[in-house]
């Protein structure tokens, strides 16, 4: 017979701790420890003999996996060209972001071209996800909805219905009657993602899973839940602006560079197939302290407006916030400043500002947020009419080439740029002869050529 016993589980990071303790040790988090009953099979192990052999790594047949097309471009994109058959992807974004919008539309989209689709909701009901549908116009006769939290149930249902694609929405709220904690713990939560798992690779269905996050934007529950799926996907945002970003985090079956833009409107996620425009959209050149940058997000070249504000204070610490940009890159830029061209940063307040809420990761956007700087602590305006900055900068104040310099190039030509800043060991590398490419070695060539 199984014996129970009781274990304390964190349900941040899945340490388990034979008695309560205020703090977990592994993760550090106060109060995460919750008491659950572990069963424990006295049962002697007994291994069993599957028809899996050993194979050489060179006589195994590849090939391609089959994708559905999802109907949204900007979908497939992160995806890496499209939904993987029999692939889990997790998907996690604030609450309103617009999560269940863009699966309900995916959904639609998959039911009219490849069969039935199941989507399980435990927060909503029929009838809302019913609203939804009518406002976003996404009823189709092969999307079937069911409100259910119990595992046991929904695997019935998908039994019965045989869906090529079904969405879980979400995973905190399913539980298993055989597990005895509350749905949402680290236990139910790892032993539901477990027999989905079993049911998509067995099957050859697509899940999508929808997971909630925590105060600081990182997915909630153990660590555990991100290794099993296939796909993790990040819905990036704020509910007060339009523009969504969707991120891939990890992905079995592509790349993990590429991004997606939306647009939130009435009738549902439009997807942006040209972010540059629309990031440009406002954007008024040769203004004090505003500079356009380029900056690579997988294969795609995008132009954003990075605005930098240099104020004087009298306080003993000075301020510096950066949105968008790495506040430990905007530490090292003021600090080559100072050493580099004497320009005095320790009394004043900066702020930094990437327009359109992008992320900028990587080094693409140094010279830019550099020039914009001095810009504004000087209170002059870039002297060149539509400008592109592209450059990294050194601890020594040089400027370092940066990769696909020439798609970028290319992109402020498309976009009506009519000057580029590029280092000076990327000239070779650009073909396009229809704008006027600056080359730069150092910061202070730069300055003096801007300036």
């Amino acid at each position: 017979m199984a014996k129970n016993k009781t274990t304390f589980v964190c349900q941040e990071c899945g340490y388990e701790s034979p008695k309560w303790l205020g703090k977990c040790p592994n993760c550090s988090t106060w109060n995460s420890l919750v008491e659950e009953i572990k069963s424990v099979n006295n049962l002697a192990f007994n291994p069993l003999k599957s028809g899996s052999v050993p194979k050489n790594i060179a006589s195994i047949k590849s090939s391609e996996y089959e994708r559905f097309d999802t109907g949204i471009t900007e979908l497939n994109r992160v995806l890496g060209g499209g939904l993987v058959k029999g692939s889990l992807t997790l998907i996690s974004g604030a609450p309103g972001i617009g999560k269940s919008t863009l699966l309900l539309q995916t959904a639609n989209n998959i039911s009219q071209k490849y069969g039935k689709v199941l989507y399980v909701s435990g927060e909503e009901s029929e009838e809302q996800i019913k609203m939804r549908g009518d406002r976003l116009d996404t009823i189709s006769e092969n999307l079937y909805v069911v409100s259910e939290t119990n595992l046991e149930q929904i695997q019935e249902h998908i039994e019965d219905t045989k869906p090529v694609f079904v969405i879980i929405d979400s995973i905190q709220t399913l539980f298993k009657q055989s597990v005895s904690s509350a749905p949402g713990s680290v236990s139910q939560v790892r032993e539901s993602a477990n027999d989905i798992m079993h049911m998509g690779k067995s099957k050859g269905i697509s899940f999508f899973i929808v997971a909630h996050v925590t105060k600081q934007g990182e997915l909630a529950g153990p660590r555990v839940l991100e290794h099993m799926v296939d796909t993790v996907l990040s819905f990036e945002g704020q509910r007060t602006e339009e523009f969504r970003i969707l991120r891939t985090l990890k992905n079995r079956f592509g790349t993990t560079s590429e991004i997606g833009v939306f647009e939130m409107r009435e009738s549902g996620l439009e997807e942006i197939s040209n972010p540059s425009e629309v990031f440009l959209e406002e954007t008024e050149f040769q203004k004090e302290g505003s500079v356009v940058i380029g900056v690579m997000e997988g294969t795609r070249p995008i132009l954003v407006e990075i605005q930098a504000l240099v104020s004087e204070t009298k306080a003993v610490m000075p301020r510096r916030t950066a949105v968008g940009v790495d506040a430990s890159r905007l530490n090292l830029i003021l600090a080559v400043l100072e050493k580099k061209l004497k320009i005095p940063f320790y009394n004043s307040d900066v702020y930094i500002n990437v327009v359109g809420g992008l992320n900028i990761e990587g080094t693409f956007g140094d010279l830019g947020l550099a020039l914009a700087l001095i810009s504004s602590v000087k209170s002059k305006e870039i002297g060149l009419e539509k400008l592109l900055v592209v450059g990294e900068i050194g601890l020594t104040g040089e400027v370092r080439p940066v990769a696909f310099c020439d798609r970028l190039v290319n992109e402020a030509h498309k976009m009506g740029f009519k000057n580029v800043i590029i280092p000076m060991r990327n000239v070779e590398k650009i073909r396009n002869k229809n704008i006027n490419s600056i080359s730069v070695s150092s910061l202070r060539e730069a300055v003096n050529k801007v300036f």
